[in-house]
């Protein structure tokens, strides 16, 4: 018996049935040409090893939602445990596939892949298409549009953007036909995987406070859109980074995944601001929005984005290295316990508020530790639901000062900061509960409180909390004075067309 050839859409960062283009094409040609659809998405088996808990657990949800909304389409998931490079070209062989759809990607290890990959279909004859669709703007032509040139601020890229119109979203409801639904015999090894197959037990977990998938980011976004006056009066400065419950939309996990179209998301924030006063970027909603657009077009035109050397936006500085001090950041143990904090809400839920971000980020880099931006967007890397590749890169550089922004002297204060959003620390209390009963007057800053206090409390600084592991008062000052001689080395060089020796 003959084998009917087959059409893929390659899933990636495009986890969704609405405003998908690739997908609409891969369909359209298995019905025009009777070809069997496989919608595929491949999952690295040691992907726990790669990414936290939470990560995985919304990943694995958002796949399960794909995948029922698949079958609504007379279609399904084919999950396949390996990497592209080692099973597509099988995959090529064993489905007779002769077209092949996805999105673009600009992750130098994606992108590195995809040469490969289409080095082995052009061999094979198999025509591949490939859409922007992660984005509400084509980065490419943004770019183009510049003269091929990287806009080094928000400013200049939302004068790049401003006229350029946005495609409505369209969403495929439409079943594929019987011809098109692959009658392959053994099925089950496709299927998602549970977190069983990871070896995880859900119930040793955190309560799950974002399910990932399509279906809850939609409705995600409908409930906040509905809310037309909180859109419109959205301003990112009056939002509370140590709120115990979300001051913004969390929307980005959804959106990073691809559960949810940026141009979706976009169309709604224009519906929701139409016809009445509003707040502009970039402190509104969309403004946000166009926060990620911008970085994602630093992202697609600059060379080792997320590097430090190599990388010709990226002040070049010479940052410390300790260990122990990374350790404790990344845990939640500096002593101070705003950072702390932060940290452990991270580390517990995958997601914390940007202005939240920013004090983290500050403090482990020009702050107070001294430390690269690299590793700390290794560690965000890990812990974030909505990790996006440019996004992580843009706003390390941008927090560390070491690129868009280069007000080095502006610090964050690990005191200062949560209290003024938070002055009963509340916010403290819940994610560092040894502190819960200290007196408000030290919730910031328990290495003051009398030690008797500390008894009462029970909870005695450097036994059961840890000392402060620098004296930000002292430290910061030191750490600008690096950042200057940093910038002034910077300048010279450039001046005079020399590298920078990094040690």
């Amino acid at each position: 018996m003959t084998k009917v050839p087959s059409v893929i859409h390659w899933f990636r960062l495009d986890l969704r049935i609405h405003d998908n283009l690739a997908l609409r094409n891969a369909i359209n040609e298995a019905e025009n040409r009777k070809h069997h659809l496989k919608p595929i998405y491949f999952l690295d088996p040691d992907i726990k090893d790669k990414i936290g808990i939470n990560r995985l657990r919304f990943l694995i949800q958002s796949l399960q939602d794909l995948n029922s909304n698949l079958k609504k389409l007379n279609s399904r998931l084919y999950c396949i445990r390996g990497n592209a490079i080692n099973y597509l070209p099988k995959l090529f062989e064993d489905w007779q596939v002769k077209f092949l759809t996805c999105q673009v990607d600009i992750d130098p290890i994606y992108v590195e892949q995809d040469e490969v990959i289409e080095k082995i279909a052009e061999e094979k004859d198999i025509f591949i298409v490939k859409r922007v669709q992660h984005t509400v703007y084509d980065y490419n032509n943004v770019l183009k549009k510049n003269n091929g040139s990287v806009p080094m601020t928000y400013q200049k890229f939302l004068s790049l953007v401003q006229d350029v119109p946005v495609k409505e979203c369209i969403e495929i409801t439409k079943p594929i036909s019987d011809d098109c639904k692959s009658k392959d015999g053994d099925l089950k090894k496709y299927d998602v995987p549970t977190l069983e197959e990871f070896q995880i037990d859900e119930s040793n977990l955190e309560p799950l406070k974002y399910p990932g998938g399509e279906t809850e980011g939609v409705k995600r976004l409908h409930m906040y859109m509905g809310r037309r006056e909180w859109v419109c009066k959205f301003e990112k400065p009056n939002s509370s980074p140590n709120s115990i419950e979300p001051s913004t939309t969390v929307l980005s996990p959804y959106i990073s995944h691809g559960c949810l179209s940026a141009k979706l998301f976009y169309h709604k924030l224009k519906e929701a601001e139409n016809g009445m006063p509003h707040s502009d970027p970039p402190v509104s909603l969309l403004g946000q929005l166009m926060w990620r657009e911008f970085y994602y077009t630093a992202g697609a035109g600059t060379k080792n984005f997320d590097k430090m050397v190599g990388n010709p936006v990226c002040t070049q500085i010479p940052w410390g290295k300790n260990d122990e001090h990374l350790k404790a950041w990344a845990e939640g143990k500096t002593g101070y316990p705003f950072v702390d904090a932060i940290m452990r809400q991270l580390k517990q839920e995958g997601w914390i508020h940007h202005l939240a971000r920013h004090m983290v980020a500050c403090f482990l880099t020009r702050g107070d530790l001294w430390i690269s931006w690299e590793e700390g967007a290794k560690v965000f890397e890990g812990y974030l639901l909505d990790y996006d590749w440019s996004l992580n890169a843009g706003n390390w550089t941008w927090l560390s000062a070491s690129a868009f922004f280069y007000k080095f002297f502006r610090v964050y204060s690990p005191i200062a900061f949560g209290k003024k959003t938070d002055k009963e620390g509340l916010y403290i209390r819940k994610y560092v509960p040894e502190l819960k009963k200290y007196p408000t007057a030290f919730i910031y800053e328990p290495w003051k409180a009398p030690k008797s206090i500390q008894t009462t409390a029970g909870c005695v600084v450097g036994v059961d909390y840890p000392k402060r592991i620098v004296d930000h008062d002292k430290i910061h000052k030191e750490n600008c004075t690096k950042m200057s001689t940093a910038y002034k080395l910077n300048k010279e060089r450039k001046a005079m067309k020399r590298p920078f020796p990094i040690d």
